[in-house]
């Protein structure tokens, strides 16, 4: 996650921030159960592939219109990006077990990306059709209320992703997407 804190660590910490938001709130409102402080909330940080942007249509997208490009009519679309995807875990549990060094999330798709291009026949792209189409993950399409809903929490929190992905990564995608971030924690 790149900030030296596992993931279990920062939800653990997530469930505590709110245990005692809601134990300050109680005591507030005089249900509580002495005279805890209130723990003021200034940050709100989001999974952002799924959660904020739209990872399998956006991909599925860029893989239709390069298919199309190469005429090649027989390749689904969207199952070639559910295979891209389930690549991450295996890719990231080969960084997490010492096979592979510390890999930027783009380098682990990339080798995702050679990998399923030959299992899917996608064949005949040049290294720069290769290099562009494992950019997609950087021109991901935000849902729909999204950045409605993010610009709308960053006036009264700082935001930010915190995702594996890394930094330029996250930055090309909130540029791309207009994703509202204060910051970008990535790996």
């Amino acid at each position: 996650m790149g900030m030296n804190v596992s993931r279990r660590e920062f939800i653990q910490t997530g469930a505590m921030v709110m245990a005692g938001a809601n134990m300050a709130a109680g005591s507030q409102s005089g249900g509580g159960r002495g005279a805890a402080s209130p723990i003021a909330v200034k940050a709100l940080v989001f999974d952002t592939f799924g959660t904020v942007v739209d990872w399998r249509s956006s991909v599925a997208r860029e893989v239709e219109a390069l298919a199309k490009k190469k005429n090649i009519a027989t390749l689904d679309a969207a199952k070639f990006a559910d295979a891209w995807r389930a690549g991450y875990g295996p890719s990231m549990n080969r960084v997490r077990s010492g096979e592979l060094p510390w890999t930027k999330l783009d380098a682990l798709h990339r080798m995702t990306l050679d990998k399923i291009l030959v299992d899917f026949k996608f064949s005949g792209l040049s290294d720069e059709e290769k290099a562009d189409l494992n950019k997609a993950w950087h021109r991901l399409t935000p849902w729909p209320d999204a950045v409605a809903g993010l610009t709308r929490l960053k006036k009264k929190f700082i935001i930010a992703p915190l995702s594996n992905g890394n930094i330029s990564l996250m930055t090309d995608l909130a540029k791309h997407s207009g994703l509202p971030w204060d910051v970008i924690l990535g790996a």
